[in-house]
C-alpha cells in the first residue's frame, strides 16, 4: 500500500529531524539551565517514594511551580539509572518527541495545502539553534510541542473532541501555559458555531486537570519559603510583584528573539529595523489569517498575550511554538502575493532574504556548535566544584547557584544563594539582614561561589560587609569561586 504524500512528508520530517536532534546530543551535567535540574530532582524524588517535592532543599517542601507530568515521565529515567545515564535517555526521549511534533506538523500542514512547502519550513524550524538548545536539556518544550500538536491538529481536522481534550489537559499539566491552548481551541471552535455542547469534551479534561493540580498547589503553597517565592513558588507570585508592568517591556520585545535568527547579520541599525518592521507586520498578518484556518492562530494569540503578561524575557517560550510562528509567517506572503498580484516580485524578495540570513544564522550556529554552548561552560566549571562539595558532610546545607545540579551530583542540601524579587518592573535584591536571615530559615552550612561575576557574587559581597565574620574560607578554585563555612551567631 503506497503512502500518501502527506504522510511521506511527516516521516521525512520526523526522519530529518531526530537525526539532527540525535547528532546534538550533549554530555552537559543535568542542571545547567536550572529548570532542567529542578525537573530532574523531581523526578528522582517520585522515582524513590518522597511524593512530588523538591528534594533539594531542607524539609522536602511540596512542589508547586512545575505542573508534574514532565517529571512524571522523567521518573522510570531517574528510578532506573545513574544521573548520568538518566540524563542521556532522557535527551534522546527530547529528540524523539521534538521529531514527533515537527512530523505531526508538517503531515498536518501537507494534507491542507498539498505540496512539501510546509514541511520544509517546518524542519527548518524545528532545527533552529534556540530549539536545539532547549531539547538538548531537560525542558518540558518537546512533550509540550507534542500535546500542542495533537491539540490543533485534532481539533483542525474535526477528530474526537474527547481527543482535544485530553491533549489540552495533559499540555496543561505540562506547562501552566497550556491554557493557551483550551482557549484557542475554545475560540476556534466558537468562531465556526460549533454547538455549546459540542465544547463539553473539549473543556472537561483541561477543567478537571486544572482543578487538581490547584488543589494540590493550594495545600503545599505555604511550604515555600517567602524568599524562593519566583523560583519555587506558585506563578501567581511573579504576577502579584509584578503586576502588568511587563507589557511594555515584552510587547515591544516579543518579536526581538524571531529577528535575530533571520536579520542578526544586519549591522546597520535602521536597515535592520526597517526589515524587521516588515517582517512583523507579514508575520502578524498571517497570524490573523491562520485564525479562520486553524486552530493554532488563536492558540497562539493567547499564547503572545501571557508571554506579554509574563515579567520575563519571551525568548525561551517562543521556541516551542517556532514552527507554527514560521507557518503563520508564510501564510502571510503567501496571501499577500494572491491578494496583490504586484507584491510578487518584492515579496519572493524578502522571502529569499529572510531565508538567507537564516541559513546563513543555522550555518554559523553548527560550525560553533551553538546548540550546546552555553551548557558545555557551566558544566565544566561545575565538574570542577562538585569533587570537593561531595566530600563534606551529609548534614550539610549549601547556598550555590544551580543548587538542584549540586543536589544531584553531591546529594547534598543545596538552596539558592541568589535571591531576587520584582517591586513592578524593579528588580529587588535582598538587604544583607533579609539575606541573613533567609540563610538562618534554611539551615545553610556552606555557601559556594560557583562565579566570581556572577550576580550571586554581588549579593555574598554585599552580606559580608553587613557580616565581616560570618563566612570562614574552605577552598579555593582559580577565578574567584570560593567554598565557605557559614560561622553560626557571628
Amino acid at each position: 500500500m503506497a503512502l500518501s504524500a502527506e504522510v511521506k512528508a511527516g516521516l521525512a520530517t520526523a526522519a530529518a529531524t531526530l537525526a539532527v536532534g540525535l547528532l546534538t546530543l550533549n554530555q552537559a551535567l543535568v542542571g545547567v539551565f536550572y529548570d532542567d535540574g529542578l525537573y530532574a530532582g523531581l523526578a528522582t524524588a517520585l522515582a524513590h517514594g518522597l511524593g512530588y517535592v523538591h528534594p533539594n532543599l531542607p524539609a522536602l517542601p511540596g512542589a508547586v511551580h512545575y505542573p508534574p507530568l514532565y517529571p512524571v515521565v522523567l521518573t522510570p529515567f531517574f528510578g532506573l539509572l545513574s544521573v548520568h545515564a538518566a540524563a542521556i535517555a532522557a535527551k534522546v526521549l527530547n529528540a524523539l518527541l521534538g521529531a514527533a511534533a515537527a512530523g505531526l506538523i508538517a503531515w498536518h500542514t501537507t494534507k491542507t495545502e498539498r505540496h512539501w512547502a510546509p514541511a520544509v519550513l517546518v524542519f527548518a524550524a524545528a532545527i533552529a539553534m534556540p530549539v536545539l538548545a532547549t531539547q538538548t536539556v531537560l525542558f518540558a518544550e518537546p512533550l509540550f510541542a507534542v500535546l500542542l500538536a495533537v491539540a490543533v491538529i485534532a481539533t483542525d481536522q474535526q477528530k474526537s473532541p474527547w481527543l482535544v481534550g485530553a491533549a489540552g489537559a495533559l499540555a496543561l499539566l505540562t506547562r501552566s501555559i497550556g491554557i493557551a491552548i483550551v482557549a484557542g481551541v475554545v475560540c476556534f471552535l466558537l468562531l465556526r458555531r460549533v454547538p455549546l455542547r459540542a465544547l463539553v469534551p473539549v473543556v472537561v479534561p483541561p477543567v478537571i486537570a486544572a482543578i487538581a493540580w490547584s488543589l494540590w498547589v493550594a495545600v503545599h503553597r505555604s511550604q515555600i519559603d517567602p524568599a524562593l517565592a519566583l523560583g519555587y513558588g506558585t506563578y501567581f507570585a511573579h504576577l502579584s510583584q509584578a503586576g502588568l508592568s511587563a507589557i511594555g517591556t515584552n510587547v515591544p520585545d516579543m518579536s526581538r528573539p524571531l529577528e535575530g535568527l533571520a536579520f542578526g547579520w544586519i549591522s546597520v541599525r535602521w536597515l535592520y529595523e526597517i526589515v524587521s518592521l516588515l517582517a512583523l507586520g507579514i508575520g502578524l498578518f498571517g497570524l490573523a489569517l491562520s485564525t479562520r484556518r486553524s486552530a493554532i492562530g488563536f492558540v497562539l494569540i493567547f499564547y503572545l498575550i501571557i508571554l506579554a503578561i509574563w515579567p520575563h524575557p519571551p525568548d525561551r517560550f517562543l521556541w516551542a511554538v517556532l514552527p507554527w510562528l514560521v507557518l503563520a509567517w508564510a501564510l502571510g506572503v503567501i496571501e499577500l502575493v494572491r491578494r496583490w498580484p504586484r507584491l510578487r516580485v518584492p515579496a519572493v524578495a524578502f522571502g529569499c532574504l529572510v531565508a538567507g540570513g537564516y541559513l546563513y544564522y543555522e550555518a554559523r550556529g553548527f560550525s560553533g556548535r551553538w546548540w550546546d554552548t552555553q551548557a558545555r561552560a557551566i558544566s565544566a566549571n561545575f565538574a570542577e566544584l562538585l569533587p570537593i562539595v561531595a566530600t563534606l558532610p551529609d548534614s550539610t546545607v549549601v547556598a550555590t547557584d544551580d543548587e538542584a545540579l549540586v543536589w544531584l551530583y553531591t546529594r547534598k542540601r543545596a538552596v539558592p544563594l541568589y535571591l531576587e524579587s520584582f517591586r513592578g518592573s524593579e528588580i529587588v535584591r535582598p538587604t544583607a539582614e533579609e539575606h541573613r536571615a533567609y540563610l538562618d530559615r534554611m539551615g545553610v552550612t556552606h555557601i559556594l561561589l560557583a562565579s566570581s561575576s556572577s550576580p550571586s557574587a554581588i549579593e555574598l559581597r554585599t552580606l559580608i560587609g553587613a557580616y565581616p565574620k560570618i563566612l570562614a574560607a574552605l577552598y579555593r578554585w582559580p577565578d574567584g569561586r570560593w567554598l565557605f563555612v557559614v560561622n553560626r551567631g557571628q
